[in-house]
């Protein structure tokens, strides 16, 4: 892992803020819910703007999410239906709402940039020749990041109409955390223990047919729900990258597809998003990401040095059974 991250052991104390800020954020939502039904009628209401503390709550659960194998596209689709944001097919609010949930990635983004500089310093190098290590892990990312690249921009309209809703995002729920447990428990996603010691640069040693084989994994997150983080991890893994490279390289990646997906979507819907919830909010919510997505990303890898993944399994089932309670309730 690079320098930049600051390796020493958080222990309980962080796990139960971090389980606190969820907690927050899922009872806020939770309170909200009674203002969304009111506000889904012909014409818009006030619930169905983007006010800053709805800003702030969908910034920490994008800034918590997007690189624990969670999903963070799961859970802003279903946290932003229980804030009272638009969720009608078709509408600008539905446009601009999915514009949000893409451009509040640049404060995830930005995470991984201020922790991990000193990769992207050495790919700047590799780019110019004067680093053989960056010009290598450049080029693999670049492999990486192309097959959901193409197959995003070739089917994202027919993805957003067919798969952005509660029942797709359930259903990836539990297929990933079935999937966890089943290659935990046959070896193949090693503990902290397990995983042996490897170098900060052992990243740098992933072969090209290594990062086009994680590439393709990565494909499977455009159903939302199934996370990116957890498929470019388990390609990883599936492929005989050690834990530590695996999780590194799916920031790098991540930083690359989530700067090209909020790139395009701010290009081509940018203005829509503007129109509806303004500058300030959006901003807001970006900065919230930055914050929060630091300490899950700092938390994530600390864990990862004594434990699998098996908790993630867990969770997905959790918020997959609330996520189904508040459909049967009729709450979203």
């Amino acid at each position: 892992m690079p320098d930049a991250i600051d390796r020493h052991h958080v222990g309980l104390r962080r796990v139960r803020a971090l389980i606190a800020v969820g907690a927050l954020s899922a009872a806020i939502a939770l309170l909200s819910s009674d203002v969304s039904a009111l506000g889904r009628s012909a014409t818009a209401t006030a619930a169905d703007t983007l006010t800053c503390w709805k800003a702030a709550v969908l910034g920490i659960v994008e800034g918590v999410t997007e690189y624990l194998p969670i999903s963070s596209t799961g859970h802003l689709l279903i946290a932003s239906r229980l804030l009272g944001l638009p969720d009608e097919k078709g509408s600008a609010g539905l446009e601009a709402v999915n514009t949000y949930a893409i451009a509040i990635q640049t404060g995830a983004i930005l995470a991984v940039a201020g922790l991990f500089w000193r990769r992207f310093r050495d790919m700047i190098l590799g780019l110019v020749g004067r680093s053989a290590e960056g010009r290598h892990l450049l080029i693999a990312l670049v492999i990486a990041f192309l097959p959901a690249a193409i197959l995003g921009a070739a089917f994202n309209h027919r993805i957003e109409d067919a798969l952005f809703g509660p029942w797709p995002v359930v259903i990836a729920w539990i297929a990933g955390g079935v999937l966890i447990l089943i290659l935990g428990r046959t070896g193949r996603i090693p503990t902290g223990v397990q995983r042996g010691a490897t170098g900060p640069d052992r990243v740098t040693a992933l072969t090209y047919s290594q990062a086009l084989v994680i590439g393709f994994a990565q494909c499977a997150a455009l159903w939302p729900g199934t996370s990116r983080s957890l498929a470019t991890i388990i390609g990883a893994l599936l492929v005989g990258v050690a834990m530590p490279a695996a999780v590194e390289f799916s920031f790098l990646l991540g930083f690359a597809t989530l700067s090209a997906a909020t790139g395009f979507k701010l290009l081509t819907d940018g203005g829509t998003l503007v129109d509806q919830f303004g500058v300030i909010n959006p901003l807001t919510g970006a900065a919230f990401a930055l914050v929060s997505a630091v300490i899950a990303i700092r938390w994530f890898i600390t864990h990862l040095e004594r434990h699998d993944l098996s908790i993630f399994a867990w969770y997905r089932f959790a918020v997959a059974a609330s996520a189904i309670a508040l459909l049967a309730a009729g709450v979203m």
